[in-house]
């Protein structure tokens, strides 16, 4: 499925609008098929400004949660920032020391969790588009289901 672009605005603006995120510039950029994500953010706070990269064949189907999701990076990005200079702080930058390693995967696990919650509420609460996309899953799932046809 590749991306129509002007979908992409339009869901953009709308959650800009809801998330609060007026006052920020935001643009989109499409990346190639090949890309290993379905979207990012890139965000300078100084000048509230974000870059919105987007797969133009993203993994997930539902291209309004996508959107929700990486405009709430935006609006969390402040805290990120802090904790992960706490963490710096404290464990210091060396990801090969374990205790950093631990403290940067346990604080990204709990921001993509809550990033993730926080969408799926959002996207019930205000979406067209109400499926959650299980994108990640779904190749995981069409191969037991070919393994499953070949077994029977």
């Amino acid at each position: 499925m590749s991306v129509d672009i002007k979908v992409i605005e339009e869901h953009m603006k709308k959650w800009q609008n809801i998330l609060r995120l007026r006052d920020w510039d935001i643009i989109i950029r499409l990346m190639d098929a090949n890309w290993r994500k379905s979207g990012d953010v890139k965000i300078d706070l100084d000048d509230k400004k974000a870059i919105l990269l987007i797969n133009s064949e993203p993994y997930t189907q539902n291209l309004e949660e996508l959107i929700i999701h990486e405009l709430l990076h935006i609006k969390l990005f402040r805290m990120d920032q802090m904790i992960e200079e706490f963490i710096k702080s404290i464990f210091g930058d060396d990801l090969t020391d374990p205790k950093c390693d631990f403290a940067y995967t346990q604080f990204f696990t709990l921001l993509e969790g809550t990033v993730e919650d926080l969408t799926k509420g959002f996207l019930t609460v205000g979406g067209e588009d109400k499926d959650l996309s299980f994108g990640r899953l779904q190749p995981q799932v069409n191969e037991e289901l070919q393994k499953n046809k070949k077994k029977q």
